[in-house]
């Protein structure tokens, strides 16, 4: 008997020191029900004739713990129900496909064929590899359209203005992509409704590579074509400055005097004179007058004189001549 009661004695306190060291023990915890989160950001987009769906895969549970492991990603799209709308009636009617779930990638293509001049919804799904989920993404409305042209014989041209862009097309609205200098992947610069577009932000010697979309957004619609082709330019300065404008000549004691409007060109260099005597050739008389004015002593007392004035920039690009004045040396 007394050997019983030693014997209880000591496991009790051997629990005592056990529970003492590992501390408070509390409540168990319910197991993690491990159901990802709902998708929050479903995007869709007709891109030629395919619907291209974005959304970011759930990293999370349904309780704000990091999800391991995603079990499957399910896509429904359909036209809505006649009357009132109602997830599980839509959802019943719709195609399905099943997605990889890949937690680093959020895109899947599907066929547009089947809806062209209809109104769809779409939505996804997020299981948990026990099968457990928490319903649907956003649902989002698409109306899908006839797929756009990808736009052709797309040309790049060095104008006065920078680079223009034309190309054929029928679309209502495009995007210009553009990799400049030092740049790795393409991008938008511009959109346009039409099928021409200047890039008046290039410089001269340094190379472009231009590429253009077909879009078309209004309402439920949001459609773009294939990207076409890229064309590449270095557009190179071969552009004179304007035509000297507002030329005069005034004849004074044994000289003509010559003005004209300054021209406003940043890289203009300056201006050559020409002079005819009578119906004759074309002489230059002045080769870099640096202001819009020049004195011609040269001349003969009751001859008759014909002038004329261009522009040339830094690179010698040289301006057609302007129109002339007549004045006979007193």
């Amino acid at each position: 008997m007394a050997h019983t009661r030693w014997w209880r004695a000591a496991a009790a306190a051997g629990l005592t020191v056990f529970f003492a060291a590992c501390g408070y023990i509390g409540e168990p915890m319910p197991p993690l029900l491990n159901i990802p989160k709902p998708v929050t950001d479903l995007r869709a987009i007709e891109h030629g004739d395919r619907i291209v769906v974005t959304f970011s895969p759930p990293r999370l549970t349904t309780e704000g713990v990091a999800l391991k492991r995603l079990g499957r990603l399910e896509l429904r799209a359909g036209p809505g129900p006649e009357g009132a709308f109602h997830p599980d009636a839509w959802a019943s009617a719709a195609k399905v496909w099943q997605i990889p779930a890949d937690p680093q990638q959020g895109r899947f293509e599907i066929p547009a064929g089947d809806w062209i001049g209809k109104e769809i919804i779409l939505g996804i799904k997020a299981f948990g590899t026990n099968e457990r989920d928490a319903g649907w993404s956003n649902l989002v409305a698409l109306a899908v359209v006839p797929p756009l042209a990808r736009p052709a014989d797309l040309r790049a041209a060095a104008v006065p203005q920078g680079v223009r862009l034309s190309w054929t097309g029928q679309a209502p609205s495009y995007r210009i992509f553009r990799r400049g200098p030092g740049e790795q992947s393409p991008l938008e610069i511009a959109t346009t409704d039409k099928p021409e577009w200047v890039d008046a932000s290039t410089e001269y010697g340094k190379t472009y590579q231009y590429s253009v979309q077909a879009f078309h957004s209004a309402g439920h619609s949001s459609a773009e074509s294939e990207i076409s082709p890229p064309v590449e330019i270095v557009p190179k300065d071969t552009f004179p400055p304007a035509v000297p404008a507002g030329l005069k000549a005034i004849a004074g004691s044994q000289t003509i005097e010559l003005a004209w409007d300054r021209n406003p060109e940043s890289d203009l260099a300056g201006y050559r004179v020409y002079r005819a005597e009578g119906n004759g050739a074309w002489t230059r008389v002045a080769a870099a007058v640096t202001s819009p004015a020049y004195s011609d002593r040269k001349i003969e007392s009751g001859k008759r004189y014909r002038y004329a004035v261009t522009a040339y920039d830094r690179l010698d690009n040289e301006s057609p001549r302007s129109e002339p004045v007549e004045v006979t040396a007193p």
